[in-house]
């Protein structure tokens, strides 16, 4: 099997300063990033701080920046990096939004805190079977905020949070959540004052640059936070809506099957 030595440029530090450090690895043929990272951890670094769990893509630990782009670093083959490196080193960095603790490591608890805003699910009575009916499209709807892994990649390049530090606006994966929760057909919660108050939906101007880099695929701006932006509108500066909202409920029964 081939190899080949590249240069990982990557940041040494902790909150108080630190700098970008070149390592040499060996690169063989199906390597990401993360396995580079790794090499250098057994044979350079021992000290190198990263945060990883699955190397499979399902459990968001490893984000960080490569070559300038947030990335999952067991999600990125190093071929690929060497290519967006353009004949330069592969220039590994922490996530920007976040507090910096060492190395690759960042402080994401503050999406913890955030989280706990939101009202959890509340389910609707059941029929008179003893069962919710739902229609597969209501499913369908409401099941692409479920694969959401928590990277937090969507957090980090939203530039509410990332350029202008303003952390009222709870971020787009908790938009998505959100989603989740308002468009399940079985969820009776109303989430729509949190939206507009604690989570802040209205700093997000819908630049998509959060669904551009959802390692998911989910359609973070259009399948959610701007339906969610919608019902806020509907809620508070829609009179006729707001008024029937307030006669018939927050949720009007499900529509039949298409």
């Amino acid at each position: 099997m081939s190899t080949q030595k590249v240069t990982l440029r990557v940041y040494r530090g902790d909150a108080e300063s630190g700098e970008l450090q070149d390592y040499t690895v060996e690169v063989s043929e199906g390597m990401v990033v993360l396995d580079a990272v790794h090499q250098i951890q057994a044979t350079q670094a021992p000290d190198l701080a990263c945060r990883w769990n699955c190397k499979a893509g399902k459990c968001g630990s490893c984000s960080a920046e490569i070559n300038g782009k947030p990335r999952l670093m067991c999600m990125t083959r190093m071929v690929d990096a060497i290519k967006t490196a353009e004949g330069g080193p592969i220039l590994v960095k922490p996530m920007k939004t976040f507090p910096h603790i060492k190395d690759l490591v960042t402080d994401v608890s503050q999406n913890y805190r955030n989280n706990k805003k939101i009202t959890p699910f509340r389910p609707a009575p059941k029929g008179p079977d003893g069962e919710w009916k739902i229609f597969q499209y209501e499913i369908d709807r409401a099941q692409e905020f479920r694969k959401c892994i928590e990277c937090y990649l969507c957090q980090n390049v939203c530039h509410v949070l990332r350029d202008h530090h303003e952390f009222s606006f709870a971020g787009p994966r908790y938009m998505v959540r959100a989603a989740g929760l308002e468009m399940h057909p079985a969820d009776q919660g109303d989430r729509i004052d949190q939206l507009k108050e604690e989570l802040g939906i209205g700093y997000c101007n819908i630049t998509k640059c959060c669904t551009e880099v959802c390692p998911e695929g989910i359609h973070i701006t259009d399948n959610a936070i701007i339906p969610l932006k919608e019902r806020v509108v509907d809620e508070h500066y829609d009179p006729i809506t707001a008024l029937f909202r307030k006669v018939f409920g927050k949720k009007a029964p499900p529509n039949p099957a298409p």
